[in-house]
């Protein structure tokens, strides 16, 4: 949990909201997946209700150090994928934090099929 002192007081932020914060930003870059096509995803590994279990959080003083799995689409270029999701969860965590975020590493942990799309849905 990360504690801010201000003039009117303590303000504390859960972990458990940081990592929301974290996955909602990298579930937004295109190629990460939540669970599509016939193998495991996003979802699926890490299971519904503990989302934010793929996400670890080093607290020190005002900084938070990021380490979080995504699972990505097949046929991305992975490396431009956990690049944008390190920029996105970044930012995504300083703006509606107030807390620096120095560090966030992506771990790929796996990669998934995406659902072909039949000829009807074209």
């Amino acid at each position: 949990m990360t504690e801010n002192k201000t003039a009117h007081g303590q303000i504390q932020i859960a972990d458990e909201v940081i990592a929301v914060i974290a996955v909602t930003a990298a579930l937004e870059v295109e190629g990460v997946t939540e669970g599509t096509g016939n193998g495991k995803g996003f979802v699926d590994l890490i299971g519904k209700k503990a989302q934010t279990k793929c996400v670890q959080i080093t607290n020190d003083a005002n900084e938070v150090l990021l380490d979080i799995d995504i699972i990505v689409n097949f046929g991305t270029k992975v490396q431009q994928v956990a690049e944008e999701v390190q920029k996105r969860v970044k930012n995504a965590v300083e703006t509606m934090t107030g807390l620096t975020v120095p560090v966030v590493n992506v771990t790929v942990s796996g990669i998934v099929k995406e659902k072909e799309v039949t000829h009807e849905e074209e």
